[in-house]
C-alpha cells in the first residue's frame, strides 16, 4: 500500500480516481472524527463499506490517519497538509473553468414579452431602452433562451446572432447659467416643459439645473452620473433632455461626441 501511495503522491484528485476517493474519505473523517462510522462514510461518497475499510487501512499506513480504537479515527497533520494541497489544486481548476471557460459563453439579459422556455429560439428587439425577447426567430436578431420566463420577467439569452434593429436616441442639451449669472431664474419655464414632454428621459446636471426642472414640476429621471447616463440612454434608443449647468456643459458634450451620440445644444431665451 505504501508503494502504491508513493506512485500517486504527485497526482491530483482530478487525475486519479484512487486519490479522489482518498480525498473524499479524509474529508468525511475530518468532519466526523473521532467517532467515525464506515457505513456513514460509504453512504456519503457512494462506495461500499468494504472499500472504505480498505482505504482506511492504507491511509493509516501512509500516516494520513491515526486509529485510536474501534471506529475512532483522526486525520493527522500530514493528512491535513495533503488535503490542503489537493484543495488548492481543485480551487485553481474551478477558477480557470469559471473565468476562462464558462466566462467565454456570453450571457445577456432581456425582458420576455411572451412566455419563453429554456432552449427556445427568440427574436430580439429594443424598446424603452431595454432588450426584449419574443418567441420565434423572425426578427433581425435572434438568440437562444437559457432560462424559462413568463411574459414581463427577465430571461437569460445567449448565442446572439444578427443586429437588433432600432434607432439610436438623441440628446437635447439646455445650458443653465450658474447661480451668480441668474441660475434657474433666467431659464424660460414653458420651453422646458414642452421639451420634457417630447423626450423619454430628463436628466439634470448641477443644482441650478435641478431647480430649473423642478420649478415647472418636471422631476428628473437622472441626477447623478449624467455624463455616462445620457450617453448610455441614447445608445439604447432613448431621447434625452439634459439640463446642464454651464460649467459642466463641455464635459457632457465631450462624452456624447466620444460615444458618437447625436446631440443639440439649445440656448433658451431668458424669462
Amino acid at each position: 500500500m505504501v508503494q502504491e501511495a508513493d506512485a500517486t503522491e504527485g497526482i491530483s484528485v482530478l487525475q486519479s480516481k484512487r486519490n479522489a476517493t482518498r480525498y473524499q474519505i479524509l474529508v468525511q473523517i475530518a468532519e466526523r472524527q473521532p467517532a467515525v462510522s464506515q457505513q456513514e462514510v460509504a453512504d456519503a461518497i457512494n462506495v461500499t463499506p468494504q472499500a472504505v475499510s480498505d482505504y482506511l487501512k492504507g491511509l493509516v499506513e501512509e500516516g494520513y490517519v491515526e486509529k485510536h480504537g474501534r471506529s475512532r479515527y483522526e486525520v493527522t497533520k500530514d493528512g491535513v497538509d495533503w488535503l490542503i494541497s489537493q484543495t488548492d489544486t481543485l480551487r485553481e481548476v474551478v477558477t480557470h473553468v469559471s473565468e476562462a471557460v464558462i466566462g467565454q459563453v456570453e450571457i445577456e439579459t432581456a425582458i420576455a414579452t411572451t412566455e419563453v422556455s429554456e432552449g427556445e429560439s427568440v427574436s430580439l428587439t429594443m424598446s424603452e431602452g431595454v432588450l426584449r425577447a419574443v418567441t420565434g426567430s423572425a426578427g433581425s436578431a435572434t438568440a437562444v433562451a437559457m432560462t424559462n420566463a413568463d411574459a414581463g420577467r427577465d430571461v437569460a439569452i445567449t448565442n446572439v446572432e444578427g443586429v437588433v434593429d432600432y434607432d439610436l436616441g438623441t440628446v437635447t442639451v439646455i445650458p443653465v447659467p450658474q447661480v451668480q449669472n441668474g441660475g434657474s431664474s433666467v431659464v424660460r419655464s414653458t420651453d422646458v416643459v414642452a421639451l420634457a414632454e417630447d423626450h423619454d428621459i430628463v436628466a439634470t446636471a448641477g443644482t441650478e439645473a435641478l431647480v430649473a426642472a423642478r420649478t415647472v414640476d418636471v422631476e428628473p429621471d437622472i441626477r447623478f452620473g449624467t455624463q455616462h447616463a445620457a450617453r448610455e440612454a441614447a445608445t439604447k434608443g432613448l431621447d434625452v433632455l439634459l439640463l446642464a449647468v454651464a460649467d459642466e456643459l463641455s464635459a457632457h458634450t465631450d462624452e456624447l461626441r466620444e460615444g458618437n451620440v447625436s446631440y443639440e445644444v439649445i440656448d433658451l431665451p431668458d424669462e
